[in-house]
């Protein structure tokens, strides 16, 4: 990194909430300046005190802070924070799980990184150009934590204009698609095609929940992906599953997850359909399930995405509801920040109404203790799960 780094000044009132923990310094919050994305900026008020040390980043963040100290940001201070996230994952993790995420970002003071396990190979994550720029150093400060682990493998993990590239830094990946474990359950993901970084590690407790209320029901399991949820119904002893998702790809791997946790292909549906198509002709078919589960892509990538985002909720609920037993379950998720928990609800109480169903809220949560939130930053509260039980 750049021995001196550039210097920055607020314009705006903004040092209490970054001391408190906030990880991002908008740029319009900054006096105007010109800095590669990646440069070490330190930031000062408008008296020229000290405020904090981070990275130069792009649009509209201006900077992402490492640090509210007057320190170097350095391989020292990377490899202390990955220290801090492993310890961490030893207390949260459950038994028999060798799939989680080890860094999350600025949930664990390394904003713009991500890294997750998957056996002995991990896949680092980059959010946006000040990471692009800098991620050699934050490998270099996490070699010795990820060696005490096992990690064999690293690949790297960038956006691009056409979506995600991943490519292999260091050892020998061998197979692209891995059998993981979460609580004895067999996961299979692609970690170099795969959506996110192989798996949605962010649902395992999700996950658990389906597992523990499934015995004897008819689940449907709508953008199934690779049927994380459809193999924890059916190891919680579900009558039928049902997997829906528009991937080929996705649908074969949700069959191969199936078969590889040992149960029967004759309990197990798997459709490549497009999603609310199959859901108008089962609903034409009069067809209803005991739990019906809808974990769709982000409808809201950005804020002025939001209004059309909670049509398609609103949508998606209203027909989901259609599809559930008298006196089944619904579970609901979104993963965008975009779409507050409040807004969320409200679409669900909204489509309650528009299907004529009451709607009992069971439980809601989040992500696991894996992805953990500063509270200062409710920016970064962006996964949510509602368990509700539908009644006329």
């Amino acid at each position: 990194m750049s021995p001196s780094p550039v210097e920055l000044r607020l314009r705006k009132p903004v040092e209490r909430a970054i001391a408190g923990g906030h990880p991002w310094i908008y740029r319009d919050a900054l006096l105007p300046f010109e800095a590669p994305a990646g440069s070490i900026a330190t930031v000062r008020d408008g008296a020229g005190r000290f405020v904090a040390r981070g990275l130069v980043d792009g649009d509209a963040i201006g900077v992402r802070v490492f640090t509210t100290r007057d320190e170097a940001l350095s391989k020292e201070l990377i490899a202390l924070r990955f220290a801090r996230a492993i310890e961490l994952r030893r207390l949260v993790v459950p038994a028999d799980t060798d799939a989680w995420r080890l860094l999350h970002g600025e949930g664990d003071r390394l904003p713009g990184f991500t890294c997750d396990r998957y056996g002995d190979a991990a896949v680092l994550g980059l959010d946006g150009p000040g990471a692009e720029a800098q991620w050699p150093l934050v490998r270099e400060g996490m070699r010795e934590g990820l060696a005490a682990l096992g990690v064999r493998t690293l690949l790297l993990r960038r956006r691009g204009p056409d979506g995600a590239r991943v490519e292999v830094l260091e050892g020998d990946l061998g197979e692209a698609v891995r059998n993981v474990r979460e609580r004895g359950m067999v996961l299979r993901g692609d970690l170099l095609h795969g959506q996110k970084t192989g798996l949605f590690l962010d649902q395992r407790e999700s996950r658990y929940r389906v597992r523990s209320i499934a015995s004897g029901l008819r689940v449907l399991n709508l953008y199934s992906y690779t049927g994380g949820f459809s193999v924890a119904a059916g190891l919680g002893g579900a009558k039928s599953v049902t997997s829906v998702d528009i991937a080929p790809g996705a649908i074969a791997l949700a069959n191969e997850t199936w078969a590889a946790n040992g149960l029967s292909a004759s309990t197990h549906e798997a459709v490549v359909a497009d999603v609310p198509a199959w859901i108008q002709q089962a609903t034409k078919e009069r067809r209803r399930f005991d739990l019906v589960i809808a974990d769709p892509p982000s409808f809201a990538p950005s804020d002025a995405a939001l209004p059309a985002a909670l049509k398609s909720y609103r949508a998606l609920h209203a027909a989901c509801l259609g599809l559930v037993a008298s006196g089944g379950w619904y579970l609901a998720g979104s993963c965008s920040s975009h779409v507050t928990r409040e807004l969320f609800l409200d679409t669900l109480d909204e489509s309650a109404s528009r299907a004529s169903k009451v709607l009992q809220v069971i439980d809601a949560w989040g992500a696991p203790g894996d992805h953990p939130r500063l509270l200062a930053f409710p920016e970064g509260d962006y996964l949510k799960n509602v368990l509700m039980r539908v009644t006329d």
